[in-house]
């Protein structure tokens, strides 16, 4: 019972008993455990990275009205083992002229990325890579090594095409952090902290997304440009003849850049799960920790899905629509959502009503403010937002020969 109630501790002690029964110093022993949970937790999410592929095209094929991998394996769920050894034997080609270390460590960047967010991801009670209280301060931080990485990868290529695919994803991408992080800032606000773990353990009575639906909203949408997919996929832009920032690259470390933006997906969905849909919280999650691993992989899921099914049925925006949308719309209503959220909750704190002690009567007053600035929101855009013109079709003129006579068309 002592496993189901606390896995991670029960490991960890039995592994230390048996590496101190072979004379290994306290220090050692530390650094073991600690690089062999940080294997075990990279290795699972590779893993869990190539059935994401298997995931998305079934996915899109049936969005689409296709069959998608039906050959290898039942339901073709075999179909990534030969797709991932296509990647590895594939002749590894290093353009000319290009910067080569600038340009190999571009797709590490890529997916190190990636799988650093996941230490301050809580996957269950008791069941996390570390608990530091600026847990959304690193996850800022670390998701700018993926720019980077895709800034070096277009820079280093010794290739026009790839430099200005670069150039335009790091425009995109710096440009919809700003919302991005005004957003993060609402469950900090929210739960007093900016550790994940205990801004999931502050939506034991409600969940943020109820309490802040607009703020979860601007997430999801600053995550899909982020990601770089539609409306939002200027990045790799898969109609056009080449493809971004990673044109030069092929086998394993085109691999990487595609592993990487799949698990990303993931990712942001785990994160905003953590953020507002209570993480790992659920129905004896905190009795059996392994039941909130599971209600946090089936939230991040679903997002994950919604993710794909925006990505597989919206057209592609131009540059300065998508722009415009951010600096014009996206970032103003953040910033307003933001000071309206911190004046409130400093209210209510002083009127004695926090989440804790009234969930009730704290979400509704939230969501109250919140579906007023929507409304606010909508007249503003009627009143002030762009007009199109109306087209008045005029009527086909009625051509009339001596043979045939003249009608009243009015």
């Amino acid at each position: 019972m002592a496993f189901l109630h606390d896995p991670i501790t029960f490991i960890a002690n039995w592994l230390q008993t048996l590496l101190a029964g072979w004379g290994l110093s306290s220090g050692l022993i530390s650094v073991i455990l600690t690089f062999f949970g940080v294997l075990v937790a990279a290795l699972m999410l590779l893993v869990l990275d190539f059935s994401l592929v298997w995931v998305e095209r079934k996915t899109v094929a049936r969005l689409q009205d296709r069959i998608g991998p039906n050959r290898i394996g039942p339901f073709g769920i075999f179909q990534p083992v030969p797709d991932v050894l296509k990647l590895l034997i594939k002749e590894d080609i290093t353009p000319e002229g290009a910067d080569k270390i600038v340009y190999n460590l571009a797709p590490i960047f890529g997916l190190g990325a990636v799988l650093l967010l996941w230490a301050v991801i809580p996957f269950g009670y008791k069941i996390l890579g570390t608990d530091i209280n600026v847990g959304v301060l690193y996850i800022v931080a670390v998701g700018a090594l993926g720019t980077l990485g895709i800034i070096m990868a277009g820079w280093a290529s010794n290739n026009k095409y790839g430099l200005l695919g670069a150039f335009r994803m790091v425009a995109q991408m710096v440009s919809f952090e700003v919302p991005m992080v005004i957003s993060l800032l609402i469950p900090v606000i929210l739960a007093r902290t900016m550790g994940i773990n205990g801004i999931i353990e502050a939506q034991g009575g409600m969940w943020f997304v109820i309490v802040s639906p607009i703020a979860a909203l601007i997430l999801l949408i600053s995550a899909q440009a982020e990601l770089g997919r539609a409306p939002f996929d200027l990045a790799e832009a898969e109609s056009e003849i080449v493809a971004g920032f990673h044109i030069e690259y092929t086998g394993i470390k085109f691999g990487m850049f595609y592993a990487g933006e799949l698990l990303h997906a993931l990712t942001f969905g785990a994160i905003i799960s953590a953020l507002f849909l209570g993480g790992w919280r659920g129905p004896g999650a905190e009795t059996f920790p392994f039941l909130g691993v599971v209600y946090l992989f089936i939230k991040a899921f679903i997002l994950y899905f919604v993710i794909m099914w925006l990505k597989y049925s919206l057209p592609r925006l131009r540059i300065d629509q998508m722009l415009n949308f951010n600096w014009k719309f996206l970032t103003p209503l953040a910033l307003i959502l933001l000071i309206l959220t911190a004046i409130l909750s400093k209210i209510l704190e002083n009127a004695g009503i926090t989440l804790g002690s009234s969930p009730l009567l704290f979400s509704g007053l939230f969501l109250m403010m919140n579906l007023i600035l929507v409304g606010i929101t909508v007249l503003l855009l009627r009143a002030y937002g762009p007009k199109h013109p109306k087209v008045i079709a005029e009527p086909r003129p009625v051509a009339v020969t001596p043979e045939t006579p003249a009608t009243d068309i009015s």
